[in-house]
């Protein structure tokens, strides 16, 4: 059952951000459920991917997930106060040596990516007279953050680091999981499998949202989804056992007859062929909505859906607006003071991001702070 206690609305929101709290717990759960026994973490860096660390951390706590992943010392803090009781890693390491002391104090476990890393967290081990746990992220193949063959295979026979640091987690990432066809997902595996291998009885951790649909191959002790939790679907292939966590709503400003050969938005770059009627809606740039998704004559953009009904976006996003073409919808139905959505009942966030030629992901974490935020939750 979902309850009505939400955020309250600010008077004059110009857009809702609308939060499932329930069904981002029941994504994790299902999540969970589908890689047992392996345990099923929770990425919830960037503020939990844009939609609100400071709620969804203790939904999923709720739900019983009790190990979670942030990238920054900020974000660590917060996970912290909020999951007291959770094993907290930090995604970006040490921040150049700058967030060792926070980490430690925080009992936040920093995934050591650089032998620089590994220096700082040893060194403040000794500082301390203490051992410290750590994370060893190995590269595999992303050639991103990681620490190299060679370095790993000298780090498994470096006694003296060993003996400040106690492994609890050893990690990679996969470049291509969304494509299941892709040889390389393969190929990371047997690397991981061989490397990981230098630090036996150490709990390990391949796969993220896409690599979990792999199959058990890849789940190793430790599962970490982040984008499938809130219902995001990156592979088409094989997709997650969830279902969309989002709603994005915002108010239509004005509702503009256009002659056919007038022109809409900035630079001129769409030419209505008809007479027209043009919605303008009160989001933009600014908000979250790319700038590619605009769509000039002769290219196809982004779309809204007003009562039902899809409407394309036409002429440039800019920063507060977006134009939409309404002629076709019925009478009445695009009106000053209604609605339009963004995101939901037929536009999902994979849908949003391809036609402005990106990825939901980076949908979910640009959607703007002048959005009122509200959170739907489960109850009894």
């Amino acid at each position: 059952m979902v309850s009505a206690r939400r955020t309250e609305v600010r008077a004059g929101a110009t857009g809702i951000i609308t939060v499932d709290l329930g069904q981002i717990a029941r994504n994790w759960q299902a999540l969970s459920d589908r890689v047992k026994p392996t345990t099923c973490a929770a990425v919830v860096k960037a503020d939990a991917y844009g939609l609100g660390a400071a709620r969804i951390i203790p939904a999923l706590a709720k739900a019983g997930c009790g190990t979670f992943f942030i990238a920054t010392p900020d974000e660590a803090e917060l996970a912290r106060k909020l999951a007291p009781e959770a094993m907290i890693y930090a995604l970006d390491g040490l921040i150049g040596g700058a967030a060792a002391d926070a980490f430690h104090k925080l009992n936040v476990v920093p995934v050591l990516s650089t032998m620089e890393d590994i220096v700082a967290w040893s060194g403040l081990a000794k500082r301390y007279a203490t051992v410290l746990p750590a994370a060893f992220h190995i590269d595999t193949g992303l050639n991103r953050l990681g620490l190299s063959a060679r370095v790993t295979r000298r780090l498994a026979t470096d006694n003296e680091t060993l003996t400040r640091l106690s492994p609890c987690l050893i990690m990679s990432h996969l470049a291509s999981a969304d494509n299941p066809r892709d040889p390389k997902n393969r190929d990371q595996l047997l690397a991981f499998e061989t490397l990981s291998a230098l630090f036996p009885n150490v709990p390990r951790s391949l796969a993220a949202s896409d690599g979990l649909m792999l199959g058990p191959a890849f789940h190793f002790d430790l599962v970490r989804p982040g984008y499938a939790l809130y219902g995001g679907q990156a592979s088409e292939t094989y997709p997650a056992p969830v279902k969309p966590t989002v709603t994005v709503t915002v108010r239509i400003l004005a509702v503009t007859d256009v002659a056919s050969g007038e022109t809409v938005g900035y630079s001129a770059t769409w030419r209505a062929k008809r007479p027209s009627r043009i919605a303008t809606l009160a989001a933009g740039y600014a908000d979250g909505v790319p700038r590619s998704a605009s769509a000039p004559n002769g290219r196809p953009g982004g779309h809204v859906l007003i009562a039902g009904h899809l409407a394309p976006i036409v002429g440039r996003v800019s920063m507060d607006l977006i134009t939409v073409d309404v002629t076709d919808l019925p009478n009445g139905v695009a009106a000053p003071g209604n609605c339009a959505k963004l995101i939901g009942d037929g536009i999902t966030i994979e849908q949003a991001g391809f036609a402005a030629d990106t990825i939901g992901y980076e949908i979910l974490t640009r959607l703007g702070p002048r959005f009122t935020r509200l959170y739907l939750e489960d109850t009894v």
